[in-house]
């Protein structure tokens, strides 16, 4: 039961991002691999059984940008057995108006608190699902979601972050569940970068869900594991690595 609760959430906080929107053709049928084991794994060449990258959408819903799409990780970039599936649908940031600063500590600041909605408003967004099925008793899910901004959008976002997971650090939910979040340094990369940690402590037990947050210039790089089998986390920062590197090496 906790298996299925773990993949729910996992869906419901990439539908957050993504909106569920149609999305590029999956890769095929994934071979045998593993989660990411290290940076130099996870950026190295591809090799013969390893999918296709999935072609980039050249449009798409409100909000989808195919230039900044193609500046997301690629199975090339990951060991064998990754499947890269592209949004071409995005839910809105939360804008200026709702920094998150000022009122209760409810559950509808969730997806504040847990980095899924940043505030301001990015100029371009994209985003990508990231999956390693290992079989009926693991399942591997994250989500990448590159932002750009215009001016010090990128920054004011990750303080932002900051400044109400610190204020609401606990947040009660109608259905009686408790969700806790923290924060850490994350990887030394970048221009500074930040760990965000999510926990629901339900009857059923308790689930986490991380995030690494790497800022570069006015972009943000953003991974996301969300419900994810314990130890999970520890992929992120190699995940955020190959994630990063591939947006540094594809820009003009």
């Amino acid at each position: 039961m906790l298996r299925m609760l773990r993949l729910s959430v996992a869906v419901v906080a990439v539908c957050m991002v993504t909106a569920c929107g149609s999305s590029a053709a999956e890769t095929s049928d994934r071979p045998t691999g593993g989660p990411v084991r290290s940076a130099a794994q996870a950026t190295g060449p591809a090799t013969s059984t390893k999918p296709a990258s999935p072609a980039v959408p050249a449009t798409g819903g409100s909000g989808y940008s195919a230039t900044l799409s193609a500046r997301l990780v690629t199975t090339d970039s990951l060991p064998p057995g990754y499947s890269v599936d592209i949004a071409t649908s995005m839910s809105s940031d939360a804008g200026d108006e709702d920094s998150g600063a000022e009122g209760p500590c409810s559950d509808e600041m969730i997806p504040l608190l847990s980095g899924t909605r940043l505030t301001g408003t990015p100029s371009a967004m994209a985003a990508a699902t990231l999956s390693y099925d290992e079989g009926p008793e693991r399942l591997w899910v994250w989500s990448e979601i590159l932002r750009t901004y215009a001016d010090d959008g990128a920054r004011r976002a990750m303080s932002d972050l900051r400044t109400v997971i610190s204020r609401c650090p606990t947040v009660p939910s109608p259905d009686g569940n408790t969700f806790r979040f923290a924060t850490a340094p994350g990887p030394r990369i970048g221009d500074e970068s930040l760990h965000v940690t999510e926990s629901m402590l339900s009857e059923s037990g308790t689930l986490k869900g991380d995030s690494v947050l790497v800022r570069i210039g006015t972009t943000l790089v953003v991974v996301q594991e969300m419900a994810n089998e314990p130890g999970g986390d520890k992929y992120l920062d190699q995940l955020a690595e190959a994630a990063l590197r591939r947006y540094q090496t594809t820009g003009s």
